[in-house]
Protein backbone atom coordinates (compact mmCIF):
# COMPACT_ATOMS: atom_id res chain seq x y z
CA UNK A 1 0.00 0.00 0.00
CA UNK A 2 1.12 3.20 -1.16
CA UNK A 3 -0.03 6.43 1.40
CA UNK A 4 0.30 10.28 -0.21
CA UNK A 5 -0.39 13.14 1.53
CA UNK A 6 -2.41 15.18 -0.63
CA UNK A 7 -5.26 18.07 -0.55
CA UNK A 8 -7.49 17.42 -3.79
CA UNK A 9 -8.79 20.40 -5.07
CA UNK A 10 -12.87 19.44 -4.67
CA UNK A 11 -15.45 22.59 -6.00
CA UNK A 12 -17.78 24.05 -3.90
CA UNK A 13 -20.85 23.64 -2.88
CA UNK A 14 -20.09 20.00 -3.45
CA UNK A 15 -17.38 19.91 -0.98
CA UNK A 16 -19.61 20.66 2.04
CA UNK A 17 -21.75 18.26 1.29
CA UNK A 18 -18.92 15.77 0.26
CA UNK A 19 -17.82 16.49 3.72
CA UNK A 20 -20.91 16.10 5.42
CA UNK A 21 -21.41 12.39 4.17
CA UNK A 22 -17.87 11.56 4.94
CA UNK A 23 -18.32 13.44 8.89
CA UNK A 24 -21.63 11.44 9.31
CA UNK A 25 -20.31 8.07 8.79
CA UNK A 26 -16.83 8.85 10.76
CA UNK A 27 -18.57 9.68 13.96
CA UNK A 28 -21.18 7.05 13.64
CA UNK A 29 -17.27 4.70 13.48
CA UNK A 30 -17.80 3.70 10.12
CA UNK A 31 -14.78 4.09 7.48
CA UNK A 32 -15.61 6.70 4.58
CA UNK A 33 -13.70 7.28 1.35
CA UNK A 34 -13.82 8.99 -1.62
CA UNK A 35 -13.05 6.47 -4.51
CA UNK A 36 -12.42 5.26 -8.25
CA UNK A 37 -13.37 7.85 -11.11
CA UNK A 38 -13.37 11.36 -8.85
CA UNK A 39 -10.15 10.70 -6.84
CA UNK A 40 -8.30 10.05 -10.44
CA UNK A 41 -9.56 13.12 -12.29
CA UNK A 42 -9.22 15.08 -9.17
CA UNK A 43 -5.64 14.11 -9.39
CA UNK A 44 -5.36 14.88 -12.87
CA UNK A 45 -6.74 18.36 -12.28
CA UNK A 46 -10.23 18.07 -13.97
CA UNK A 47 -13.18 19.63 -12.77
CA UNK A 48 -15.20 16.25 -11.15
CA UNK A 49 -19.13 16.84 -10.29
CA UNK A 50 -19.85 13.02 -9.64
CA UNK A 51 -18.26 11.21 -6.36
CA UNK A 52 -18.70 8.27 -4.73
CA UNK A 53 -18.01 6.84 -1.53
CA UNK A 54 -16.64 3.59 -0.44
CA UNK A 55 -17.76 2.32 3.49
CA UNK A 56 -17.83 -0.64 5.96
CA UNK A 57 -21.30 0.51 6.85
CA UNK A 58 -24.15 -1.68 5.49
CA UNK A 59 -26.44 -0.14 2.91
CA UNK A 60 -29.25 -0.21 5.70
CA UNK A 61 -27.01 2.00 8.28
CA UNK A 62 -26.32 4.53 5.21
CA UNK A 63 -29.89 4.78 4.34
CA UNK A 64 -30.55 5.62 8.36
CA UNK A 65 -27.93 8.37 8.62
CA UNK A 66 -29.54 10.25 5.89
CA UNK A 67 -32.92 11.86 5.21
CA UNK A 68 -33.30 11.33 1.47
CA UNK A 69 -31.71 8.34 0.26
CA UNK A 70 -32.17 5.68 -3.12
CA UNK A 71 -31.40 1.98 -3.20
CA UNK A 72 -30.33 2.75 -6.46
CA UNK A 73 -28.51 -0.71 -5.86
CA UNK A 74 -28.92 -2.33 -2.80
CA UNK A 75 -28.03 -5.70 -4.21
CA UNK A 76 -24.62 -4.76 -4.71
CA UNK A 77 -24.55 -2.51 -1.49
CA UNK A 78 -25.03 0.42 -3.60
CA UNK A 79 -27.65 3.96 -2.25
CA UNK A 80 -27.64 6.90 -3.56
CA UNK A 81 -27.29 9.91 -0.98
CA UNK A 82 -29.40 12.76 -2.20
CA UNK A 83 -28.45 16.86 -1.32
CA UNK A 84 -28.97 20.23 -2.13
CA UNK A 85 -26.41 20.16 -4.78
CA UNK A 86 -25.82 16.95 -5.92
CA UNK A 87 -26.18 12.91 -6.02
CA UNK A 88 -23.87 10.75 -4.40
CA UNK A 89 -23.50 7.17 -4.23
CA UNK A 90 -22.47 4.95 -1.22
CA UNK A 91 -21.35 1.40 -1.37
CA UNK A 92 -20.67 -1.06 0.83
CA UNK A 93 -17.14 -2.56 0.89
CA UNK A 94 -17.37 -6.00 -1.01
CA UNK A 95 -16.34 -8.91 -3.13
CA UNK A 96 -17.48 -10.50 -6.14
CA UNK A 97 -17.87 -14.30 -6.73
CA UNK A 98 -17.61 -16.03 -9.83
CA UNK A 99 -18.41 -14.25 -13.62
CA UNK A 100 -20.33 -16.66 -15.59
CA UNK A 101 -22.32 -14.39 -17.68
CA UNK A 102 -19.28 -11.95 -18.89
CA UNK A 103 -21.08 -9.17 -16.95
CA UNK A 104 -21.79 -9.64 -13.51
CA UNK A 105 -20.83 -11.59 -10.49
CA UNK A 106 -23.18 -14.48 -9.71
CA UNK A 107 -22.77 -13.32 -5.90
CA UNK A 108 -21.92 -10.23 -3.93
CA UNK A 109 -20.43 -10.54 -0.40
CA UNK A 110 -19.89 -7.31 1.86
CA UNK A 111 -16.78 -7.48 3.49
CA UNK A 112 -14.62 -5.14 5.91
CA UNK A 113 -11.52 -3.79 4.46
CA UNK A 114 -11.37 -1.29 2.07
CA UNK A 115 -8.06 -3.12 0.33
CA UNK A 116 -10.79 -5.64 -0.77
CA UNK A 117 -13.11 -4.08 -1.84
CA UNK A 118 -10.31 -1.56 -4.00
CA UNK A 119 -8.74 -4.92 -5.34
CA UNK A 120 -11.74 -6.06 -6.99
CA UNK A 121 -11.81 -3.25 -9.29
CA UNK A 122 -11.06 -3.07 -12.64
CA UNK A 123 -8.19 -0.70 -13.53
CA UNK A 124 -5.32 1.06 -11.33
CA UNK A 125 -5.98 4.17 -12.30
CA UNK A 126 -9.63 3.65 -10.59
CA UNK A 127 -8.72 1.82 -7.52
CA UNK A 128 -7.52 4.89 -5.80
CA UNK A 129 -9.36 5.86 -2.40
CA UNK A 130 -8.76 9.72 -0.72
CA UNK A 131 -9.09 10.07 3.60
CA UNK A 132 -10.83 13.53 3.56
CA UNK A 133 -10.03 13.43 7.02
CA UNK A 134 -6.11 13.02 6.76
CA UNK A 135 -5.95 14.29 3.21
CA UNK A 136 -4.30 11.12 2.00
CA UNK A 137 -4.78 8.96 -1.27
CA UNK A 138 -4.66 5.44 -0.41
CA UNK A 139 -2.84 3.30 -3.36
CA UNK A 140 -3.03 0.05 -2.92
CA UNK A 141 -2.74 -1.25 -6.77
CA UNK A 142 -0.47 0.93 -7.69
CA UNK A 143 -2.62 3.53 -9.45
CA UNK A 144 -0.22 6.59 -9.10
CA UNK A 145 2.50 5.18 -10.46
CA UNK A 146 0.36 4.44 -13.71
CA UNK A 147 -0.93 7.93 -13.86
CA UNK A 148 2.13 9.43 -13.69
CA UNK A 149 3.32 6.95 -16.52
CA UNK A 150 0.06 7.24 -18.09
CA UNK A 151 -0.82 3.95 -18.54
CA UNK A 152 -4.07 1.86 -18.42
CA UNK A 153 -3.64 -1.15 -16.86
CA UNK A 154 -6.13 -4.11 -15.34
CA UNK A 155 -6.04 -4.61 -11.36
CA UNK A 156 -4.16 -8.18 -11.53
CA UNK A 157 -4.58 -10.64 -14.38
CA UNK A 158 -6.02 -8.76 -17.16
CA UNK A 159 -7.18 -11.91 -18.96
CA UNK A 160 -9.67 -12.95 -15.69
CA UNK A 161 -10.43 -9.08 -15.26
CA UNK A 162 -11.62 -8.95 -18.63
CA UNK A 163 -13.04 -12.59 -18.71
CA UNK A 164 -15.29 -11.36 -15.84
CA UNK A 165 -16.66 -8.39 -17.53
CA UNK A 166 -16.59 -7.87 -21.34
CA UNK A 167 -17.50 -4.33 -20.83
CA UNK A 168 -13.94 -3.62 -19.43
CA UNK A 169 -12.38 -4.31 -22.54
CA UNK A 170 -14.45 -1.08 -24.29
CA UNK A 171 -13.70 1.22 -21.32
CA UNK A 172 -10.10 0.18 -21.60
CA UNK A 173 -10.07 1.85 -25.51
CA UNK A 174 -12.11 4.54 -24.14
CA UNK A 175 -10.37 5.46 -20.39
CA UNK A 176 -7.27 5.81 -22.65
CA UNK A 177 -9.00 8.07 -25.62
CA UNK A 178 -10.34 10.19 -22.96
CA UNK A 179 -7.08 10.63 -20.95
CA UNK A 180 -4.78 10.21 -23.95
CA UNK A 181 -3.14 7.36 -21.85
CA UNK A 182 -1.42 4.38 -23.44
CA UNK A 183 -2.71 0.64 -22.92
CA UNK A 184 -0.31 -1.69 -20.73
CA UNK A 185 0.59 -4.45 -23.16
CA UNK A 186 -0.45 -7.07 -21.14
CA UNK A 187 -3.95 -5.40 -20.63
CA UNK A 188 -3.87 -4.55 -24.60
CA UNK A 189 -2.94 -8.26 -25.61
CA UNK A 190 -5.60 -9.55 -22.93
CA UNK A 191 -8.63 -7.67 -24.84
CA UNK A 192 -8.29 -9.73 -28.32
CA UNK A 193 -8.13 -13.15 -25.83
CA UNK A 194 -11.71 -12.39 -24.51
CA UNK A 195 -13.63 -11.17 -27.30
CA UNK A 196 -15.83 -13.99 -26.89
CA UNK A 197 -16.81 -12.31 -23.32
CA UNK A 198 -16.52 -9.06 -24.72
CA UNK A 199 -19.38 -10.31 -27.37
CA UNK A 200 -22.21 -11.37 -24.11
CA UNK A 201 -22.14 -7.19 -23.67
CA UNK A 202 -25.51 -5.92 -24.66
CA UNK A 203 -25.17 -3.49 -27.52
CA UNK A 204 -26.39 -0.80 -25.58
CA UNK A 205 -23.47 -0.67 -23.16
CA UNK A 206 -21.57 -1.09 -26.08
CA UNK A 207 -22.91 1.90 -27.85
CA UNK A 208 -22.64 4.17 -24.60
CA UNK A 209 -19.00 3.12 -24.54
CA UNK A 210 -18.53 4.23 -27.79
CA UNK A 211 -20.33 7.95 -27.32
CA UNK A 212 -18.36 8.65 -24.48
CA UNK A 213 -15.19 7.88 -26.76
CA UNK A 214 -16.79 10.40 -29.16
CA UNK A 215 -16.83 13.36 -26.32
CA UNK A 216 -13.01 12.67 -26.01
CA UNK A 217 -10.62 15.06 -27.15
CA UNK A 218 -8.87 12.46 -29.68
CA UNK A 219 -11.32 9.79 -30.14
CA UNK A 220 -9.10 8.00 -32.84
CA UNK A 221 -6.96 7.00 -29.62
CA UNK A 222 -9.41 4.55 -28.42
CA UNK A 223 -10.90 3.62 -31.77
CA UNK A 224 -7.53 2.74 -33.24
CA UNK A 225 -7.28 0.05 -29.62
CA UNK A 226 -10.92 -0.73 -30.89
CA UNK A 227 -9.56 -1.95 -34.29
CA UNK A 228 -5.98 -3.15 -33.44
CA UNK A 229 -7.70 -5.65 -30.79
CA UNK A 230 -10.69 -6.72 -32.74
CA UNK A 231 -13.17 -4.82 -30.93
CA UNK A 232 -14.35 -2.87 -33.78
CA UNK A 233 -14.56 -5.78 -36.25
CA UNK A 234 -16.68 -6.82 -33.54
CA UNK A 235 -19.16 -4.36 -32.95
CA UNK A 236 -18.42 -2.33 -35.87
CA UNK A 237 -17.22 -4.59 -38.87
CA UNK A 238 -18.29 -2.00 -41.38
CA UNK A 239 -16.16 0.76 -40.44
CA UNK A 240 -13.48 -1.97 -39.66
CA UNK A 241 -13.74 -2.77 -43.41
CA UNK A 242 -12.41 1.05 -44.47
CA UNK A 243 -9.05 0.00 -43.11
CA UNK A 244 -6.67 -0.60 -45.84
CA UNK A 245 -8.87 0.82 -48.50
CA UNK A 246 -6.99 3.40 -50.82
CA UNK A 247 -8.65 6.36 -51.95
CA UNK A 248 -8.16 8.02 -55.11
CA UNK A 249 -5.13 10.99 -55.17
CA UNK A 250 -7.50 13.75 -53.69
CA UNK A 251 -6.53 12.08 -50.20
CA UNK A 252 -3.91 11.11 -48.54
CA UNK A 253 -5.43 8.42 -45.75
CA UNK A 254 -6.87 5.54 -46.99
CA UNK A 255 -10.60 5.23 -45.89
CA UNK A 256 -10.27 4.21 -42.44
CA UNK A 257 -8.00 7.00 -41.28
CA UNK A 258 -9.62 9.34 -42.92
CA UNK A 259 -12.64 8.41 -40.99
CA UNK A 260 -10.89 8.68 -37.72
CA UNK A 261 -9.31 12.00 -38.56
CA UNK A 262 -12.69 13.65 -39.67
CA UNK A 263 -13.65 12.67 -36.32
CA UNK A 264 -11.10 14.01 -34.49
CA UNK A 265 -11.58 16.98 -36.16
CA UNK A 266 -15.75 17.35 -35.70
CA UNK A 267 -16.51 19.39 -32.84
CA UNK A 268 -15.94 17.52 -29.33
CA UNK A 269 -18.99 19.21 -27.54
CA UNK A 270 -21.41 17.60 -30.64
CA UNK A 271 -20.79 13.34 -30.52
CA UNK A 272 -23.63 12.72 -33.26
CA UNK A 273 -21.66 14.82 -35.70
CA UNK A 274 -18.50 13.35 -34.89
CA UNK A 275 -20.44 9.95 -35.08
CA UNK A 276 -21.61 11.18 -38.88
CA UNK A 277 -18.03 11.94 -39.46
CA UNK A 278 -16.77 8.65 -38.19
CA UNK A 279 -18.97 6.59 -40.59
CA UNK A 280 -19.69 9.02 -43.57
CA UNK A 281 -17.36 7.20 -45.92
CA UNK A 282 -18.17 3.77 -44.64
CA UNK A 283 -20.34 3.77 -48.39
CA UNK A 284 -16.64 3.62 -50.10
CA UNK A 285 -16.15 0.24 -49.33
CA UNK A 286 -18.53 -1.74 -52.03
CA UNK A 287 -18.60 1.34 -53.85
CA UNK A 288 -14.91 1.62 -54.61
CA UNK A 289 -14.47 1.04 -58.78
CA UNK A 290 -11.84 1.75 -61.11
CA UNK A 291 -12.37 5.35 -63.15
CA UNK A 292 -11.59 5.76 -67.26
CA UNK A 293 -8.39 7.53 -65.75
CA UNK A 294 -6.85 4.72 -63.47
CA UNK A 295 -7.95 6.69 -60.48
CA UNK A 296 -10.57 5.01 -57.84
CA UNK A 297 -14.19 6.35 -57.79
CA UNK A 298 -17.15 6.13 -55.37
CA UNK A 299 -20.34 7.16 -56.93
CA UNK A 300 -23.49 7.24 -54.82
CA UNK A 301 -21.26 6.18 -52.10
CA UNK A 302 -23.42 8.54 -49.85
CA UNK A 303 -26.45 7.16 -50.19
CA UNK A 304 -25.10 3.35 -50.02
CA UNK A 305 -23.40 4.46 -46.18
CA UNK A 306 -26.52 6.24 -45.52
CA UNK A 307 -28.53 2.95 -46.01
CA UNK A 308 -25.06 0.94 -44.15
CA UNK A 309 -25.12 3.46 -41.05
CA UNK A 310 -28.88 3.46 -40.41
CA UNK A 311 -28.46 -0.71 -40.11
CA UNK A 312 -25.39 -0.07 -37.88
CA UNK A 313 -27.38 2.18 -35.67
CA UNK A 314 -30.23 0.35 -35.57
CA UNK A 315 -27.77 -2.46 -34.29
CA UNK A 316 -26.24 -0.58 -31.93
CA UNK A 317 -30.15 0.43 -30.32
CA UNK A 318 -29.70 3.90 -31.02
CA UNK A 319 -33.23 5.83 -31.00
CA UNK A 320 -34.97 6.78 -34.15
CA UNK A 321 -34.35 10.32 -33.60
CA UNK A 322 -30.49 10.16 -33.58
CA UNK A 323 -30.78 7.89 -36.50
CA UNK A 324 -32.29 9.95 -38.32
CA UNK A 325 -29.79 12.65 -37.57
CA UNK A 326 -26.89 11.01 -38.35
CA UNK A 327 -28.10 9.95 -41.30
CA UNK A 328 -29.65 13.06 -43.04
CA UNK A 329 -25.97 14.32 -42.52
CA UNK A 330 -23.96 11.36 -44.01
CA UNK A 331 -26.82 11.29 -46.97
CA UNK A 332 -26.37 15.33 -47.35
CA UNK A 333 -22.79 15.50 -46.84
CA UNK A 334 -21.30 15.36 -50.58
CA UNK A 335 -23.30 18.43 -51.77
CA UNK A 336 -21.45 20.63 -54.40
CA UNK A 337 -22.58 24.22 -54.22
CA UNK A 338 -21.73 26.74 -57.13
CA UNK A 339 -22.28 30.20 -57.18
CA UNK A 340 -24.82 29.34 -60.51
CA UNK A 341 -27.35 27.89 -57.94
CA UNK A 342 -30.29 30.18 -58.08
CA UNK A 343 -31.75 31.50 -54.50
CA UNK A 344 -34.71 28.53 -55.29
CA UNK A 345 -31.79 26.11 -55.44
CA UNK A 346 -30.57 27.21 -51.98
CA UNK A 347 -33.78 27.22 -50.33
CA UNK A 348 -34.63 23.46 -51.89
CA UNK A 349 -30.90 22.66 -50.29
CA UNK A 350 -31.76 23.84 -46.86
CA UNK A 351 -35.14 21.94 -46.98
CA UNK A 352 -33.88 19.00 -47.98
CA UNK A 353 -30.89 18.82 -45.28
CA UNK A 354 -33.63 20.33 -42.33
CA UNK A 355 -32.94 24.12 -41.52
CA UNK A 356 -32.21 22.77 -37.99
CA UNK A 357 -29.53 20.40 -39.65
CA UNK A 358 -27.95 23.18 -41.46
CA UNK A 359 -24.88 24.10 -39.00
CA UNK A 360 -24.20 20.68 -37.86
CA UNK A 361 -23.71 20.24 -41.68
CA UNK A 362 -21.49 22.40 -42.01
CA UNK A 363 -19.58 21.21 -39.06
CA UNK A 364 -19.25 17.95 -40.85
CA UNK A 365 -18.34 19.28 -44.03
CA UNK A 366 -15.36 20.96 -42.86
CA UNK A 367 -14.33 17.63 -40.38
CA UNK A 368 -14.38 16.04 -43.17
CA UNK A 369 -11.95 18.70 -45.25
CA UNK A 370 -9.81 18.39 -42.06
CA UNK A 371 -9.93 14.64 -42.26
CA UNK A 372 -8.56 14.60 -46.17
CA UNK A 373 -4.65 15.47 -44.82
CA UNK A 374 -4.21 17.54 -48.03
CA UNK A 375 -6.94 20.43 -47.36
CA UNK A 376 -8.23 22.58 -44.09
CA UNK A 377 -10.31 25.64 -43.77
CA UNK A 378 -13.99 25.88 -44.76
CA UNK A 379 -13.44 26.44 -48.52
CA UNK A 380 -14.75 29.89 -50.18
CA UNK A 381 -17.53 28.49 -52.06
CA UNK A 382 -19.42 26.90 -48.79
CA UNK A 383 -18.38 30.33 -47.03
CA UNK A 384 -20.68 31.95 -50.10
CA UNK A 385 -23.46 29.39 -49.17
CA UNK A 386 -23.47 29.93 -45.78
CA UNK A 387 -24.06 33.63 -46.70
CA UNK A 388 -26.71 33.16 -48.75
CA UNK A 389 -28.47 30.82 -46.42
CA UNK A 390 -28.24 33.64 -43.45
CA UNK A 391 -29.67 36.30 -45.65
CA UNK A 392 -32.39 33.93 -47.11
CA UNK A 393 -32.89 33.17 -43.32
CA UNK A 394 -33.44 36.97 -42.56
CA UNK A 395 -36.05 36.89 -45.11
CA UNK A 396 -37.97 34.48 -42.96
CA UNK A 397 -39.00 32.61 -46.60
CA UNK A 398 -40.65 29.29 -46.60
CA UNK A 399 -38.68 26.20 -46.47
CA UNK A 400 -41.19 23.45 -45.80
CA UNK A 401 -45.20 22.91 -45.91
CA UNK A 402 -45.08 24.49 -42.32
CA UNK A 403 -43.99 28.10 -43.20
CA UNK A 404 -46.47 27.95 -46.22
CA UNK A 405 -49.15 30.52 -45.31
CA UNK A 406 -52.25 27.95 -45.68
CA UNK A 407 -52.50 24.77 -44.83
CA UNK A 408 -54.14 21.54 -45.07
CA UNK A 409 -57.20 22.74 -43.09
CA UNK A 410 -57.44 25.36 -45.28
CA UNK A 411 -57.69 23.40 -48.29
CA UNK A 412 -60.39 21.29 -46.98
CA UNK A 413 -62.05 24.16 -46.44
CA UNK A 414 -61.91 26.19 -49.39
CA UNK A 415 -62.38 23.28 -52.05
CA UNK A 416 -64.48 20.82 -49.79
CA UNK A 417 -61.45 18.07 -49.62
CA UNK A 418 -61.62 14.84 -47.22
CA UNK A 419 -58.35 14.55 -45.66
CA UNK A 420 -56.05 12.28 -47.59
CA UNK A 421 -52.84 11.49 -49.94
CA UNK A 422 -53.94 14.81 -52.17
CA UNK A 423 -53.86 17.18 -49.36
CA UNK A 424 -50.05 16.78 -49.07
CA UNK A 425 -49.29 16.96 -52.42
CA UNK A 426 -50.98 20.13 -53.21
CA UNK A 427 -49.01 21.63 -50.09
CA UNK A 428 -45.89 20.08 -51.74
CA UNK A 429 -46.71 21.71 -55.14
CA UNK A 430 -47.56 25.15 -53.49
CA UNK A 431 -43.82 25.12 -51.63
CA UNK A 432 -42.31 24.13 -54.77
CA UNK A 433 -43.15 27.58 -56.44
CA UNK A 434 -43.00 29.61 -53.05
CA UNK A 435 -39.19 27.97 -52.88
CA UNK A 436 -38.13 29.95 -56.16
CA UNK A 437 -40.99 32.95 -55.49
CA UNK A 438 -40.85 33.71 -52.04
CA UNK A 439 -43.54 36.42 -52.72
CA UNK A 440 -46.18 33.74 -53.63
CA UNK A 441 -46.21 32.99 -50.12
CA UNK A 442 -49.77 34.95 -49.10
CA UNK A 443 -52.98 33.14 -48.36
CA UNK A 444 -55.36 34.44 -50.97
CA UNK A 445 -52.59 33.68 -53.52
CA UNK A 446 -51.45 30.11 -52.46
CA UNK A 447 -55.62 29.56 -52.28
CA UNK A 448 -55.64 30.52 -56.00
CA UNK A 449 -52.64 28.77 -56.78
CA UNK A 450 -54.31 25.17 -55.34
CA UNK A 451 -57.39 25.49 -57.48
CA UNK A 452 -54.88 25.32 -60.43
CA UNK A 453 -53.08 22.62 -58.56
CA UNK A 454 -56.06 20.88 -58.47
CA UNK A 455 -57.31 21.51 -61.64
CA UNK A 456 -54.09 19.59 -63.00
CA UNK A 457 -54.29 16.89 -60.43
CA UNK A 458 -58.58 16.25 -61.87
CA UNK A 459 -57.35 16.18 -65.65
CA UNK A 460 -54.48 13.62 -64.82
CA UNK A 461 -56.73 11.29 -63.57
CA UNK A 462 -59.45 11.71 -65.95
CA UNK A 463 -57.05 11.10 -68.72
Amino acid sequence: MNVVKKELDIKSPLRDEIRTIHRVLREKGYECYLVGGSVRDLLLGFDVYDFDFATNARPEVVSRLFRRVIPTGIKHGTVTVLMKHGTYEVTTYRSEGQYTDGRRPEQVTFSDTLQEDVLRRDFTINGLAYDLAEMEIIDYPGGLDDLSAKLIRTIGNPLERFSEDGLRTYRACRFAARLKFRLDDDTFNAISGTLHVAEKVSVERIRDEIMKMLEAEIPSIGLEYMRNSGLMAQCMPELAACYGVEQNKYHMFDVYYHSLYSCDSAPADKPLVRLAALLHDIGKVPTRRVGDDGDYTFYNHEVIGTRMVRKLMRRLKFSNDDIARVTNLISNHMFHYTPEWTDGAVRRFMRKAGLENLEDLFDLRLADRAGNGMREGMPEPIKKLQKRIGKIIEAENAFTVRDLDIDGKVLMDEFNLKPGPVIGTVLNELLEKVLDHPELNRRDTLVEMAGEVLKDIDHEVTT
